[in-house]
């Protein structure tokens, strides 16, 4: 009958009925004992079947059975620590008792320890060392645990490579890792927007801050903050550094263990990035402070101050070596390996200042620190029975008073003393030498305790967000279960910790078993689990340990004794406390994980954790801010508070709370956010106590499992149904247990049925779910069993019908084969016998003369031998008697030399014998004569002698200390005088200020009169001092101009010289075209002779009419009616056009002028053009509302230029006013030239009247001058006067200017006039009358009526749209000038509250920005006016042309009748050539240009029609880069007309155009391929027609005319590279975002091949998350690769279809290919389930899907499938033989690999069935030294991962076009009718 489900706090609740045993740790391990494992049958105790038996050193170890199981015997055999055989029989009382079994090979080192078959102890422990010693894998899953075993070493597992890999994968995909559990919660957060925990627990110096560290990166990483000027994760991270230091200190068992807990929220926002965080502590180690135990270091941060104490910062610290203070030195190891305390100290300080902690806050905190280690040092002695004291000339406590900032006698004084307030009295009461020592102590310890708290808060406030945060991750680095030899209070609050956590751990791990057979909808028993509730009871109820604890300490007289007496009595009534046998001081506690015994000493006090009051009001009075703020505020949120020792029995009642009420409530905040979240476990294991790399202690593992609570999931786990399948699954692993007649396809579940019932006959094994199939434990290992005996069975088969087939085969071929070889070898035997007989006498004769010949021979050589020695021999013995005769004379020789020598030296030593003895008596008198000196010494007399210049010092030296005695009485004599002086001057300056308040009224305006007169003089001299600077800044402007001049003359002539050279190579070109163009225009004016002859008749009458109208006006004028102005300038009736465009000129120049702002050294002008000659004239104006007259031209330039920008700005408005200035001069000299003397009388008379009119407005100007003078003389100080003064003299200068121009207009006019007729003399003789004989020019007059009709209304609406415009920058400039006043009076009210170098230094960085601003609104305007004057040279072209189109007669019509009108080079020739008076007519080309002309207006038009409205769909009807190709003709027609501005303005538009399409449409492919390929084509484009010959090489001679020749585009062609650049990566990006989906489904988990099952090996079931859910893959893998190269097939037709260049094709494969074997690598190595022989032989058939695909695209021989090697070689290495005698060849076939990879896929290698063998650790150590060679000079494969993010470098070789540009037509599709070819 199945049990229904109840509530989880029907178990859990102390009030359970199930009765626990008088020891509850009994009761605990027999929960987890044998005897609650699965019940196996005793068929699986047979003869070879392998168990577990307990060992003592190994705690299990395996043996195998030597005979079934009988009669409660088990007979096993086993090898001991020698490794000899052992046999041992074992009893057993039951059959439950029996050895646990071993599960099978194939589930050794499975990556969670659930999915084992057997759950025990034993195999979870067994399975764990494998993992970490065999595979280096220090990671594994226990159900929803992590437990992370502490490598104590370096892995290369935590780079961005991996947290890349590990990103958007559920957990259990992938290998075990930190990164997993991590990216699990994060997962949760976004997807059920649920707050997320993860809890990390372990022993120390297991790594839980190393795992805790690692969480918080990963989740910096992928929850980076958007605000790139925060970065809150960089924050985060960087507190790493500080926590640790101030923390973290060296213990016996870990060199950097947390000596806190500490619990990090993780601040997200509604896009889940990071926004703050924020930092709890809990229960800081204070004492570690004063006192550290043997081989063990106080925190961190204290050896690095001693580290760096000879820094020039922190020598006012006074610090040394770490050993020179006691806090330091006790525990005899200051030294870490490897660790390097400055270093440390550097990265503390850099965490610092980005957290925002200043210097000056670092110098205190570091003061603070210091003080501590100096009051350590603080020697206290006992100056009575019951006193003691410290010494006044204690160095340590001057230092540590220093730099506590407070007075050292009242901290020397309260050190020693205690307060004692008895009602309205105050006692101070001495303190005994151990109770001093003690208030020292327990001051450093609450000191540091109140920095940490402040460095805490401080690190919050910096990680504290603005707003209110969305969600959280908290990470808790909390203590894990602790026990030593003494255990005092930290171990109980700690071990107290462990209790709640454990406890809710055991509630969720329920809850989750629970809330999966609910959901798969199975009956299920209750499972019993452990409840430490009753232990939690013991601790925090009413009558527990902490309330005892907190009453004995309220009372006065409270003792560890007297508490402890009381936990005996109080307490005996909970079963898990007790008490020792053999001690009345300590108690037992009976743990979840272990009994702890606690000594009572000291817990009182801890709990109390008192400080002297007085020393801390000293330490509030102190002069360093941080020091009070850390002892008057109340620090929020502090977990390490401490309370103050009450002075009196007043304060006694308002007692704090101990610092165990302070955990408890703490903890059960703690408690009550964590259940408020969605756990995840980290369990860190310690696998030795001695630091040692991959070394695993059974004993110590074991005991940490217990204490973790891994193996209560491992317990829960294998009571329920730990193994889970899928039904298909299932299916496909067990399809080979049943028949093909029990397989309903069309219903899984009942074919799993029928499976399952054939095999297993008990029921209550195996559940069916709703999805899954659930098994008890040891059911898969037997189905396992069942499947390998079938596979066996069926194995045998096949090898007896195989193996007799083979053995038929080869007998039939033996035999055939061996009949063969006896006939051939029987025919050959007879040839050789022949063959023999034949060599046989042919080789006695050849013996027979070559014996003879040898005899001769020997013969000869032995009779030339006998002669040579007889003659070598003679003349031996004849050279040995020789020499025998020359020895003998020499050594008569030696003889003689040698006695000589001996007789001299014998007289030497006597001589030098005689010295010696005559210096030794001579020594002996001297030593005597030394002797009485010394006595004589030493007499009276003769000290007396030496005292006399002593005592004459002395003298003189008292007589100088009287005289400066007498000196300095008379100081302190002038002192009093100068005091009582000053009092008499204070008087005296008070009666002084009462005379002033009484003087009269007219004293006062004298005074005030006299300080005005001073303040005139005072500012008359500034204002000199302000002329004679300014009179210097002209010089220098002047000496900078003639400067800049003669840099600029320097850089023209080397430019003539380039240009002559040019022009040198070009000469002959140019005279031939020259000569073909001068013979067309030959013939071409020989035709239009007469028609240019009407023309210029009608031009002519108009002239004529347009004098008399001018010369009425000039009567007007000198009759004096009116002012002359520029719109008098004008024809009332139908005036031509050249002279209407003039007038508006003038206009707008006029107006212009007028407009212009006043800034900061701005320079005004208007540039002059070299084709207009009604443009001669041109003003320059100033600041200044003076007028100077005649001025030069001056710049100002302030006396510090700061800003390079402005600098440059200002140099290139020098060189354009120096290049107007000499176009002015030519233009001038030109003019005077040029004048000639009318001969026509009506011009002399007008010459003669001109001169009338000269003389009358110089007079009527001398006269208005006398009366303005006059004016201004009459009334200097009237401001208005002198006002309009000024405005009266700017009139009259403008009128001036408008006279000379009118002048200039009429010499013109005169001139053309003259030129007309003088032509038609010429052409005509005398008889004038003859060119309108036949009424031709009434014709075209008509004609030009109409035309010009036309014109003026162009005219009048291009006009409307120019006043637009200039109202439009009217305004502009207008606000400019408001913004620039209101500026301006905010510069004077700032220097108007005061000076000072700031100020100036603000007003100065102002003028310079105001400064560049204006010079760069100049610049626009300026721009903006040559645009203006062109377009206005355009419309002058325009109507020119008109003009003479219309009386061009037939011409005329022959051009309306061509497609193009007229030729646009004719209007470009007039616009050249505006002073001509005859234009140049030309013939019409039939040829095109290959270019686009167009209007400077239509620019924006052109770019959004090709770039911003341009859609993919509509260019990939065009010709491939067609955009490109007509930008570039455009760009063509800018370089042929040589206008600078056009073309980078046309480029600018162009790159901006296509950034912005690219940006707006980054994530279409088909945009950004187009924009692609067009942004290379116009980069092509830009280097073939670039004149380049390094691009010409390809180029037909045509195309190399069409080079552009007045543009130099090197610079935007580097800009266009930068952009196509930027698009590929855009290109790369969207291409692997669209992959990376397939790349594992289509690589890895495809599987094609038909009987090559890739599925997880037996007994294997899927990860279970936190919360059960289910996550299916986005892509069935079955699919995935048909739509990868449906994909990869798309992209290369998308890239294809849009004309990219095959190069860049082929490098864009090569990069998708390697992203595509980087992810794919990746994932394998994170995977054991892929890292066997048959999922190898799967990937590499997928992969040779790919490899075809490469050869259908014709790909494969760039080099594309070179990118899939490391894949292709992990695929190989999966299918490799794995023998010794292959470790040379595997090595040499994975030359693309790693040697971390290649070693982590052996590791990861499983077999999926029992049939294959694993991977014997042996070979893999072969393999790692074979490697190491290599490894050697491996660095860029040093890394496990391949680089996802690696990029190939990209290149755009050069691709010239074969298009001609002239052939090129614009499709209609293109609204591009502003653009004309040319």
């Amino acid at each position: 009958m199945p049990m229904v489900i109840p509530e989880v706090s029907d178990y859990t609740g102390p009030h359970n009925s199930r009765k626990l045993s008088l020891d509850p740790l009994a009761e605990r391990y027999k929960l987890i004992g044998t005897h609650f494992w699965p019940k196996f049958h005793l068929h699986h105790y047979v003869t070879g079947a392998r168990v577990w038996i307990p060992d003592a050193d190994q705690v299990w170890r395996c043996a195998e059975l030597a005979k079934d199981y009988k009669d409660n015997v088990v007979a096993v055999i086993y090898e001991d620590a020698q490794g000899i055989q052992q046999t041992e029989d074992l009893k057993v009382k039951s059959d439950e008792d029996l050895p646990p079994l071993r599960n099978p090979d194939i589930l050794i080192g499975e990556n969670d320890l659930t999915s084992l078959s057997y759950l025990h102890e034993p195999a979870v422990l067994y399975n764990l060392q494998v993992r970490f010693c065999n595979h280096n894998a220090i990671y594994t899953y226990c159900g929803i645990v992590l437990v992370a075993i502490n490598p104590y070493d370096e892995l290369p597992i935590y780079g961005q490579d991996t947290i890349t890999a590990y990103r958007g994968h559920n957990m259990g995909d992938l290998d075990p890792h930190i990164f997993a559990v991590a990216e699990e919660a994060f997962t949760q957060m976004e997807r059920e927007d649920k707050d997320q925990s993860i809890i990390v627990s372990g022993e120390s110096g297991a790594g839980k801050t190393v795992s805790a560290k690692y969480a918080m990166r990963y989740f910096a990483s992928v929850g980076g903050s958007a605000d790139s000027e925060t970065h809150v994760e960089k924050k985060i991270l960087a507190s790493n550094p500080i926590m640790e230091a101030i923390g973290n200190a060296k213990t016996t068992r870990n060199d950097n263990s947390s000596r806190f807990g500490k619990y990090i929220e993780l601040d997200f926002t509604r896009n889940y990035s990071i926004m703050g965080a924020n930092m709890r502590t809990y229960l800081l180690e204070k004492s570690r402070v004063v006192f550290q135990a043997p081989d063990e270091r106080n925190y961190h941060i204290f050896y690095q101050l001693c580290a760096v104490a000879s820094e020039e910062k922190l020598k006012h610290l006074r610090l040394g070596h770490q050993d020179n203070f006691h806090y330091l030195n006790q525990g005899f190891s200051p030294h870490i390996d490897g660790v390097d305390d400055g270093a440390n100290f550097h990265e503390t300080c850099q965490a610092f200042n980005l957290l925002g902690i200043n210097d000056n806050s670092q110098d205190q905190i570091y003061r603070v620190l210091a003080g501590i280690l100096h009051l350590g040092n603080v020697i206290i002695d006992e100056s009575g029975t019951d006193s003691s004291a410290i010494n006044k000339n204690d160095e340590s406590m001057q230092i540590a008073s220093d730099l506590f900032g407070v007075d050292v006698d009242d901290l020397r004084k309260w050190l020693c003393h205690r307060k004692i307030v008895s009602g309205r009295e105050v006692f101070t009461k001495p303190l005994t030498t151990s109770e001093a020592t003690f208030s020292r102590d327990a001051l450093a310890k609450h000191i540091y305790a109140k920095v940490f708290d402040w460095i805490v808060s401080q690190i919050n406030k910096c990680f504290a967000a603005k707003t209110q945060p969305f969600r959280f991750i908290g990470v808790l680095d909390i203590y894990g279960f602790e026990t030593f030899e003494i255990n005092s209070f930290e171990q109980f609050c700690i071990n107290y910790a462990n209790e709640k956590l454990q406890q809710q751990f055991n509630q969720h791990v329920f809850k989750l078993e629970q809330e999966e057979y609910v959901k798969e909808q199975i009956e299920w028993e209750f499972i019993n689990f452990y409840d430490n509730q009753p232990c939690i009871d013991l601790i925090e109820s009413k009558l527990g340990i902490l309330v005892l604890l907190d009453e004995e300490c309220r009372m006065p007289k409270g003792s560890d004794q007297s508490w402890v007496e009381k936990l005996y009595d109080k307490c005996k009534k909970w079963d898990h406390f007790s008490k020792p046998r053999l001690s009345n001081t300590s108690f037992i506690i009976a743990h979840f994980a272990d009994k702890v015994g606690y000594e009572c000493a000291g817990f009182l006090e801890k709990n109390r954790d008192t400080v002297s009051e007085d020393c801390v009001n000293i330490l509030k009075s102190s002069q360093y801010p941080l020091v009070r703020s850390l002892f008057t505020e109340k620090a929020k949120g502090a977990q390490t508070k401490v309370k103050v020792m009450p002075a009196g029995p007043a304060k006694s009642k308002d007692m704090k709370k101990s610092v165990g009420s302070q955990f408890r409530e703490s903890l059960s905040l703690l408690m009550a956010t964590l259940n408020s979240t969605t756990p995840h476990y980290v369990r860190c294991i310690k696998p030795n106590d001695d630091k040692m790399s991959f070394t695993f202690d059974p004993t110590r593992a074991i005991q940490q499992l217990r204490a973790c609570g891994v193996l209560e999931t491992v317990r829960i786990s294998a009571a329920g149904y730990p193994s889970r399948w899928t039904y298909n699954e299932f299916l496909c692993r067990y399809r080979v247990l049943c028949n093909s007649r029990d397989i309903q396809r069309n219903d899984v579940r009942v074919t799993c049925q029928k499976i399952i019932s054939n095999m297993i006959s008990d029921e209550d094994k195996f559940k069916f779910g709703r999805t899954k199939i659930f098994f008890r434990a040891g059911q898969v290992a037997y189905m396992e069993k069942l499947r390998a005996d079938r596979l066996c069975a069926c194995g045998v088969m096949i090898q007896k019908n195989v193996r007799m087939f083979i053995h038929r085969k080869r007998y039939r071929t033996v035999r055939n084969a061996a009949m063969t070889i006896q006939r051939y070898t029987r025919g050959l035997m007879s040839r050789r016998r022949v063959h023999h007989m034949r060599q046989t006498a042919a080789a006695i004769k050849i013996q027979a003369c070559m014996r003879g010949w040898l005899k001769r021979v020997r013969y000869q050589r032995l009779k030339y031998t006998i002669i040579r020695l007889q003659s070598c021999a003679r003349g031996n013995w004849a050279r040995q008697r020789f020499e025998h005769m020359r020895r003998v004379r020499a050594c008569i020789v030696i003889q003689k030399h040698v006695r000589k020598y001996l007789a001299v030296k014998h007289f030497r030593l006597a001589v030098k014998g005689f010295i010696t003895l005559q210096g030794m008596v001579r020594c002996f008198l001297a030593r005597r004569r030394l002797k009485k000196l010394k006595i004589e010494a030493k007499s009276i007399e003769h000290q007396k002698k030496l005292n006399k210049g002593l005592e004459n010092k002395i003298i003189s030296l008292q007589q100088k200390l009287t005289e400066m005695k007498h000196e300095n009485n008379n100081i302190k004599a002038y002192k009093e005088e100068i005091t009582a002086l000053k009092s008499q001057v204070v008087d005296m300056k008070a009666l002084e200020s009462q005379l002033k308040g009484t003087t009269n009224r007219v004293t006062e305006l004298e005074a005030l009169v006299t300080k005005l007169t001073v303040e005139v003089e005072h500012e008359r001299g500034e204002k000199m001092d302000i002329l004679t600077q300014k009179e210097q800044a002209e010089k220098e402007n002047r000496e900078l101009l003639e400067r800049l001049n003669a840099e600029n003359a320097k850089l023209t002539e080397e430019l003539k010289e380039a240009q002559k050279e040019e022009s040198l190579r070009q000469g002959e070109e140019l005279l031939r075209r020259k000569f073909e163009a001068e013979k067309q225009q030959i013939i071409m004016e020989s035709s239009e002779e007469k028609a240019a002859y009407q023309r210029l008749l009608g031009e002519y009458n108009r002239l004529e009419q347009k004098n008399d109208i001018l010369e009425e006006q000039l009567a007007k004028v000198k009759g004096g009616t009116h002012k002359r102005s520029a719109s008098n300038v004008s024809n009332s009736g139908a005036s031509d056009t050249p002279t209407e465009l003039v007038r508006d000129d003038i206009m707008d120049l006029s107006s212009m002028i007028g407009d212009d702002d006043i800034g900061y050294g701005s320079v005004r002008s208007r540039m002059s053009e070299n084709s207009d000659s009604s443009r001669n004239l041109e003003n320059i104006e100033w600041e200044s509302p003076q007028k100077i007259p005649n001025a030069d031209i001056k710049i100002h330039v302030p006396e510090r230029v700061e800003d390079i920008t402005l600098v440059l700005q200002l140099q290139n408005k020098v060189r354009e006013l120096e290049k107007e200035r000499r176009t002015m001069a030519k233009r001038v000299d030109q003019l005077e030239t040029s004048s000639s003397p009318l001969d026509d009388s009506q011009h002399a008379q007008e010459l003669i009247r001109l001169q009338e009119l000269e003389m009358e407005n110089a007079k009527i100007k001398d006269d208005l001058n006398r009366l303005r003078k006059s004016i201004a003389e009459s009334e200097p100080h009237n401001n208005q006067v002198q006002e309009f003064m000024k405005q009266f003299e700017a009139l009259q200068d403008e009128l001036e200017r408008r006279r000379e121009e009118c002048i200039q207009l009429r010499t013109v006019l005169a001139n053309r006039s003259s030129d007309i007729r003088s032509l038609t003399e010429n052409s005509y003789g005398k008889d004038v009358d003859i060119v309108n004989e036949d009424g031709e020019l009434a014709v075209a007059y008509q004609t030009q009526k109409q035309v010009n009709r036309q014109l003026e209304e162009e005219l009048k609406t291009e006009k409307m749209r120019h006043k637009e415009t200039e109202s439009e920058y009217k305004s502009e400039l207008d606000r400019l000038r408001r913004d620039n006043e209101r500026q301006q009076k905010l510069l004077s009210q700032n220097l108007s509250k005061g000076g000072g170098s700031h100020p100036e230094a603000l007003l100065q960085s102002e003028i310079m920005r105001l400064t560049s601003e204006n010079l760069n609104l100049q610049g626009q305007v300026d721009s903006l006016t040559e645009q203006l004057k062109k377009y206005k040279r355009t419309l002058k072209a325009y109507a020119r042309k008109l003009k003479e189109a219309s009386g061009s007669g037939s011409k005329r019509s022959s051009a309306q009748g061509s497609p193009h009108g007229t030729d646009p080079t004719d209007l470009l020739d007039v616009a050249n050539n505006e002073t001509d008076v005859m234009p140049v007519i030309r013939k019409k080309e039939r040829d095109y240009m290959g270019m686009f002309e167009y209007d400077r207006s239509d620019e924006m038009q052109i770019i959004r029609v090709l770039i911003y409205e341009l859609k993919p769909r509509v260019a990939v009807t065009f010709l491939p880069g067609l955009p490109a190709y007509i930008l570039f003709m455009c760009i063509r027609h800018t370089d042929h007309i040589n206008d600078d501005e056009k073309v980078r303005s046309l480029l600018n538009n162009i790159v901006n155009g296509v950034k912005r399409v690219i940006k707006k449409r980054h994530e279409d492919l088909d945009s950004t391929v187009l924009w692609l390929s067009n942004t290379l084509r116009l980069l092509h484009n830009l280097k073939q027609y670039s004149g380049d010959k390094a691009f010409q090489a390809e180029n037909t001679v045509k195309q190399n005319e069409q080079s552009l020749k007045n543009f130099d585009l090197s610079e935007y062609r580097q800009v266009l590279s930068d952009i196509a650049v930027w698009i590929y990566n855009g290109v790369i990006k969207l291409m692997e975002e669209k992959v990376q989906p397939l790349i594992v489904p289509s690589i890895l988990e495809h599987e094609a091949i038909a009987g090559l099952s890739g599925n997880k090996p037996g007994g294997m079931r899927g990860r279970a998350g936190s919360v059960a859910r289910e996550l299916e893959s986005p892509v069935e893998p079955q699919k995935a690769l048909d739509l990868l190269l449906k994909e990869m097939t798309q992209f290369y037709r998308t890239l294809a279809m849009f004309g990219t260049d095959p190069e860049l094709i082929t490098q864009v494969f090569r990069q998708i290919f390697y992203f595509i074997c980087a992810g794919s690598l990746n994932n394998l190595l994170l995977r054991k389930d892929m890292c066997h022989w048959s999922k190898g032989m799967q990937i590499r058939y997928n992969l040779s899907h790919l490899e075809q695909w490469t050869r259908d695209m014709r790909l494969h021989e760039s080099g594309v499938t070179e990118t899939l090697a490391p894949i292709i070689q992990a695929a190989q290495l999966l299918q490799a033989r794995k023998t010794d005698d292959d470790v040379h060849s595997i090595c040499d076939m994975c030359d693309k690999l790693s040697v971390s990879q290649i070693i982590k896929i052996l590791n990861l290698y499983t077999p999926a069935d029992d049939f294959e063998e694993r991977v014997p650790i042996s070979f893999i150590h072969k393999i790692q030294t074979k490697l190491q060679e290599r490894a050697e000079g491996e660095q860029a494969q040093a890394t496990l991962l391949m680089n996802t993010k690696f990029a190939f470098p990209v290149r755009f070789p050069f691709n010239p076009s074969s298009i001609h540009l002239e052939d090129i037509e614009l499709p209609d599709s293109l609204s591009l009718s502003m653009l004309k070819k040319v």
